[in-house]
């Protein structure tokens, strides 16, 4: 039987890495921020709907995230309205890749909002990617299209870290070198595969 682990973590928390690494452990990931790109991209299956919802965001190469981005940001209903499209087509592409991966002992589901959006209920484990908010703003604000309002605006729409790592079944720290945050993935398969059969 798979065991499903739900990886989340605030922005700046290394969540991304911690997932890198535990693909290249041999555990087969779903990522969900990369599936919106993959949706939204040239073709995309939801361009059309964007579109559509909100005129001028779209061109060749799919959405204009940046456009997108500057149109529901500040805007509660047009967000939950692009929501709407997103979410749904998400699901059906996470639940196809769980379908895929039916015989694995083990798979991870990188969402960054798994808590703010419900997920946790479809995950058997939830593993959190953490780090001291210093680090983490250091890390947010080093992006080139950041600036310090961004960021607040996006952390007040998360979960607090203290209240992720309250609700976590594990819990990875990215505040040392990499070799330490991949002796916890590490440690975390080993001690997971065995109850899995792996």
């Amino acid at each position: 039987m798979t065991l499903i682990l739900g990886l989340t973590g605030s922005i700046g928390m290394g969540k991304s890495t911690v997932a890198a690494m535990f693909a290249e452990e041999g555990v087969p990931v779903f990522d969900a921020d990369a599936g919106v790109h993959r949706l939204q991209g040239p073709e995309g299956p939801i361009v059309g709907a964007i579109e559509a919802a909100f005129p001028g965001t779209t061109g060749a190469q799919g959405v204009d995230r940046a456009e997108l981005r500057a149109r529901v940001f500040d805007h509660p209903e047009e967000f939950a309205r692009l929501e709407a499209i997103v979410h749904p087509a998400v699901a059906g592409a996470r639940e196809s890749f769980l379908a895929r991966n039916a015989g694995e002992p083990l798979v991870l589901l990188d969402i960054p909002l798994l808590f703010e959006t419900g997920g946790a209920v479809r995950v058997d484990q939830v593993v959190v990617v953490s780090a001291p908010p210093e680090l983490q703003r250091q890390r947010v604000l080093a992006r080139e299209t950041m600036t310090p309002e961004r960021l607040e605006a996006i952390l007040e729409r998360q979960l607090p870290d203290a209240e992720k790592r309250a609700r976590a079944d594990h819990v990875i720290t990215t505040d040392g070198p990499l070799d330490a945050t991949r002796a916890q993935v590490r440690a975390l398969i080993a001690c997971l595969a065995p109850r899995t059969g792996g």
